[in-house]
């Protein structure tokens, strides 16, 4: 079973939120070794920070970063911040909050021409119109979950009766082609045990990496979400079995491999290959 050539994995596992009203902490962000940094002018920045927090994030993004440096703007329809931010050299994407339709998205690529989109969904018309929202414009790069908000409107008191939203949202973005979306946030950045476990819960629901607050939320979402050495052998053995085999086989252990199987294995080693140090 011979498979084509599969696209590198080059998604990124580790997203940190900073502030933009706070150029020295998203300068520590950009040099902690998360995957892409996210300058946040919404949440993290009080309403009289705003405009100063724009006009810092507009100097920031007036060259080109080696870290890609992702926006979330500070609402839907802040269409100074979009025209601002769009045309500079340093925006890698924009994250847009509270998105509830495709229109949404629509207009601010329109606004936003060229600029990769990432909408966050944070209530339940918005779930309900996942695979619309994730499918509205070319520009939509990725889909996510903005869980504090979710679970406020959707009052969840307990943190499984996200998993039928989120399992949603994994179903959508594949259906549209886009990226595994990353988990929402961590928000005790001391409980280092317990972000471990939350992030092998998603995992298993079919997220890719995480977004964190703090640094030292990074290697664990990391060590999560990179393939084990046990899973990497068994992709390998997998890939190298296909390579000599022309359809369907069963592997020595009693596994069936066909080509989706084949294919994952492909993802699995790409993955490991690209977040190799």
């Amino acid at each position: 079973m011979t498979s084509p050539p599969t696209t590198p994995v080059t998604w990124p596992l580790t997203w940190l939120y900073a502030p933009g009203d706070r150029p020295d902490v998203v300068a520590k962000a950009l040099a902690s070794g998360a995957d892409v940094v996210i300058v946040d002018l919404e949440d993290a920045v009080p309403p009289e920070r705003k405009a100063y927090a724009l006009d810092a994030t507009t100097d920031l993004l007036s060259s080109p970063h080696p870290v890609p440096i992702h926006v979330r703007l500070p609402s839907t329809h802040d269409t100074t911040a979009i025209t601002a931010l769009a045309p500079l050299p340093g925006l890698a994407a924009l994250r847009i909050p509270k998105v509830t339709h495709g229109t949404d998205i629509q207009r601010i690529a329109a606004l936003a021409p060229a600029v990769p989109l990432h909408a966050l969904l944070e209530s339940a018309l918005a779930i309900e119109h996942a695979h619309t929202i994730a499918t509205a414009h070319p520009a939509v790069h990725g889909i996510a979950i903005g869980e504090a908000d979710l679970r406020a409107d959707l009052g969840v008191g307990d943190d499984s009766g996200l998993d039928w939203s989120r399992g949603r949202v994994v179903v959508a973005a594949r259906a549209a082609d886009l990226p595994p979306p990353a988990q929402s946030v961590h928000p005790d950045i001391r409980d280092l045990d317990g972000l471990a476990a939350s992030c092998a819960h998603g995992r298993a629901l079919g997220f890719l990496g995480r977004a964190a607050i703090h640094p030292r939320q990074l290697p664990v979402i990391e060590q999560a979400y990179l393939p084990a050495p046990e899973e990497i052998a068994a992709a390998e053995e997998i890939v190298k079995a296909a390579a000599t085999d022309a359809g369907a086989l069963a592997l020595p252990d009693g596994r069936f491999v066909d080509a989706a199987v084949v294919a994952a294995a492909h993802r699995t080693l790409s993955l490991a290959r690209a977040h190799r140090t």
